[in-house]
């Protein structure tokens, strides 16, 4: 699987949807804060059962049909900021501004075309992600272009849209979602299909990334950004893989999607030249009676029934692995599952799991399999193992045909299972409840890529180009314009958001439960001369391990303000005369060793330039 491949030859075929949430203040459709919460802050919950509604022409969506077979109770966790919007029980406000007026900086940052009029849409959504069933979206702009190594990318549009609520677990009647991240406003920016390799793939994704940070108004951080890939090559199928996490794993995801569908293809040649079909599925219940196997007694004796499906034609392919530690019948588990089930099994892997081969024997009598044929089993409540053994079939016919089109997830190793049919045009519908939006570009400022920052920090600030980097690209890259723009030291600032945060954490300090008021009030509290720059540190643990305290306040609680020059004389001169003998045979010899110790005489409290003047001072004095 790690074979290299020519996907000019195999005509690979790519593009990204990129998903990133806006940091601002307010929701979307509602004035709730955009905050995340602990799930153990819930004050409250409440549940839903979801159906999908049929779209303007009367049809049903094939993904929001095949979600709504599983039959599951949503609960959601409400908090102290939960609205009636969030609830469902009041029709959306008025579109966030400051998430349209953001979204036109990013427009302007990919070249595209602004829409004269912004309708708001709702795509369904009957997972239980959104309390509505589905989820409102906005066109906001289209037909873009960015630069790649291989060649200009066009992106395709940019729609605004609300964020899905928060999975917090599976439940046993279903799942349990968190309201706090519902609705905080995102931008989907989707390219058109240009992409011809997995390392364009990557390099795009990071282009858009860039320029998205270049606003300085996008959430940092995991989940707030996702990548969706949608991959095909010419003889297979459209496949998106969702929910890449990190820029990292794009060109695996793609490189793997691919060894996939070239292996399903040649799966699919197979098949075909051994005539092979798919049999109905029936009940095989009594071949495993007094079984050793464990998964299969334990279904039997809580009520349970084996189903099985004859796949004739399927010997040895069953088992093939068609993406790493991924097999058909993995592909053939994932259906199952979907369904309830917790997996299956199948005689390219039997006997094993307590199956004997006297069972397996009896197996393929039961189903009239022969020696070139596989079965698969389903262990289940009567109901879960029809369905599932169902869907099995389903899959394994498709198996024969070549690549079906469908949703996958992309996991963390760079595979990917199946999740859902291909949504199609029926899920959208307009939504009205919220009156279309005339956005105008010309409002907001095109602002200054992070590749120019990096030069401007250089050249303005002094900064070294390894430092300005890690300051434009990092997270606190607005709170650093900010306070420098006030007055504080640009080298101060970079070096403490940059290097001194990076420290504490990897100290151990909750570094994350200081605020950019903490921050912000603590440099210019070391800039005012108010706390010496040796103090900084201290006051930023402080703040940390209480964050309900002001800067202001944790000097004064940690005696951190800084000395006069007196008290600095008189200290220093202090140690110069405990250590006299030394002073007269090395003179400035002993500065380095007498420095350490006038600093901590002085607990941190004053600046160690004006410390080691005053010591040179001492030190010339009698030497």
């Amino acid at each position: 699987m790690s074979e290299d491949y020519d996907y000019e030859d195999l005509g690979l075929v790519a593009g990204l949807e990129i998903h990133q949430q806006l940091d601002t203040e307010t929701k979307l459709f509602c004035e709730c804060p955009t905050k995340l919460r602990e799930p153990e802050e819930a004050v409250r919950t409440f549940t839903r059962y979801l159906h999908p509604t049929k779209s303007e022409l009367g049809e049903i969506d094939d993904a929001a049909l095949e979600e709504s077979r599983v039959d599951r109770e949503f609960e959601y966790l409400a908090y102290d900021t939960t609205c009636l919007v969030e609830e469902d029980d009041e029709p959306p406000h008025r579109v966030d501004r400051e998430a349209m007026d953001t979204s036109l900086e990013i427009a302007q940052l990919l070249d595209m075309t602004v829409v004269d009029e912004a309708h708001v849409m709702r795509k369904i959504v009957v997972d239980g992600s959104n309390t509505t069933g589905f989820q409102r979206t906005i066109l906001v702009a289209n037909e873009g272009v960015i630069e790649t190594e291989e060649g200009p990318v066009g992106i395709e549009d940019m729609m605004l849209e609300e964020e899905s609520a928060q999975r917090v677990e599976e439940t046993d009647s279903g799942v349990r979602y968190s309201l706090d991240r519902l609705g905080i406003p995102l931008v989907e920016i989707g390219t058109k299909p240009d992409i011809r390799s997995p390392e364009q793939a990557r390099e795009a994704a990071e282009r858009i990334g860039m320029l998205l940070r270049s606003t300085g108004k996008v959430k940092r951080g995991l989940g707030t950004i996702r990548q969706d890939v949608n991959v095909s090559i010419a003889e297979g199928a459209r496949i998106e893989l969702k929910g890449v996490q990190s820029l990292e794993d794009i060109d695996d995801i793609v490189r793997n999607e691919v060894g996939r569908q070239v292996e399903l293809l040649d799966i699919a040649d197979e098949l075909r030249s051994r005539e092979a079909s798919v049999g109905e599925p029936r009940d095989v219940t009594e071949v495993f009676e007094g079984t050793d196997s464990g998964v299969i007694s334990g279904a039997l004796s809580s009520g349970g029934e084996v189903h099985a499906v004859p796949l004739y034609g399927f010997d040895g392919l069953v088992g093939r692995e068609v993406q790493p530690d991924r097999r058909l019948g993995t592909e053939f588990s994932d259906h199952a599952k979907r369904h309830g089930a917790g997996g299956i099994f199948h005689t390219d892997e039997l006997p094993a799991y307590g199956v004997t081969e006297d069972e397996v024997e009896s197996l393929r009598d039961a189903v009239g399999a022969g020696p070139e044929d596989a079965v698969a089993i389903v262990a289940d409540d009567p109901e879960t193992a029809d369905l599932a053994i169902d869907a099995v079939a389903e899959r394994a016919a498709t198996a024969i045909e070549g690549v079906p089109e469908e949703t996958r997830d992309a996991e963390q190793d760079g595979t990917s299972r199946y999740l859902r049919p291909l949504p199609g045009a029926a899920r959208m519908y307009p939504e009205t409840d919220a009156p279309p939006v005339q956005p105008d570009p010309t409002e907001v400022d095109t602002p200054e890529l992070l590749t120019e920052k990096v030069d401007r920090y250089q050249d303005e600030h002094g900064l070294d180009a390894g430092l300005a980097e890690q300051v434009a690209y990092g997270e606190y890259m607005p709170l650093f314009e900010d306070v420098v723009a006030d007055g504080v030291d640009a080298t101060l600032a970079a070096g403490t958001l940059e290097s001194t945060l990076t420290e504490l954490r990897r100290d151990g300090v909750p570094v994350e439960n200081l605020t950019d008021e903490h921050l912000a009030d603590s440099l210019h509290l070391v800039e005012d001369g108010e706390v010496p720059r040796e103090g900084l540190e201290d006051l930023l643990r402080a703040l940390a391990d209480d964050p309900s305290l002001t800067a202001e306040e944790a000097v004064e609680e940690e005696d951190l303000g800084g000395v006069d020059e007196s008290e600095v004389r008189e200290a220093v001169a202090g140690v110069v005369e405990r250590n006299v003998d030394q002073v007269e045979e090395e003179g400035m010899g002993a500065f380095s060793a007498l420095m350490g110790e006038c600093m901590g005489a002085l607990r941190g409290k004053a600046d160690g330039d004006v410390v080691s003047d005053v010591l040179r001072e001492e030190i010339q004095k009698r030497a």
